[in-house]
């Protein structure tokens, strides 16, 4: 039910479709497709009434980064009967073939979801070697980061990143657009 796009053919659809950016509201505010309303993946599940609305009068397309995080939401909102559209690379295609971002002003970089993961985990695994250099019992940190790794990669889910995008700089930023803002935009 998900029919992948490119860049040449989302370009001149942005006014006839709905496309949803699925990053964090940070991700989002640093750059973002034209148009593009932030639900963030971890916010999916409340906005599916909206959503399967919203797609009964245009047809629904959804962006992450680089694709996963919206082949994660597109897969999700097949299970519940609403057909989308994705851009194959995400918004990192789109501005790699020189396509203009949106930016909140004043938004300051954000690394993407998948940059802080890497970040942390790796961290993890070298802090659990590390440590387990004179306690060994630390070791396990490693493998249980490694055993949550695997396991994110079978399941195609991530608990960190869910965490993660519970900080902070993941958040909708105070005067930005929140969840229900682009609730009541998709109900317009």
């Amino acid at each position: 039910m998900t029919t992948p796009l490119t860049v040449e053919q989302l370009k001149p659809r942005l006014g006839q479709l709905t496309l949803i950016d699925v990053r964090s509201p940070g991700e989002y505010a640093v750059g973002h497709i034209p148009g593009a309303l932030n639900i963030p993946l971890d916010q999916l599940d409340r906005a599916l009434p909206a959503l399967r609305d919203a797609a009964e009068q245009n047809e629904l397309a959804v962006v992450c980064a680089a694709g996963p995080r919206a082949d994660d939401a597109c897969r999700r909102l097949a299970a519940a009967g609403i057909p989308t559209l994705t851009l194959t690379g995400g918004t990192n295609a789109w501005s790699g073939a020189g396509q203009q971002l949106d930016r909140a002003a004043g938004a300051r970089a954000v690394w993407s979801m998948d940059r802080q993961i890497r970040f942390v985990a790796g961290s993890l695994v070298l802090a659990g070697v590390l440590i387990g250099l004179a306690r060994p019992r630390a070791r396990w940190v490693s493998a249980a980061v490694g055993a949550g790794l695997s396991s994110s990669a079978l399941t195609n889910t991530c608990a960190m990143g869910s965490m993660l995008a519970k900080l902070p700089h993941n958040r909708p930023r105070p005067g930005g657009p929140t969840l229900d803002d682009t609730l009541a935009a998709l109900g317009r």
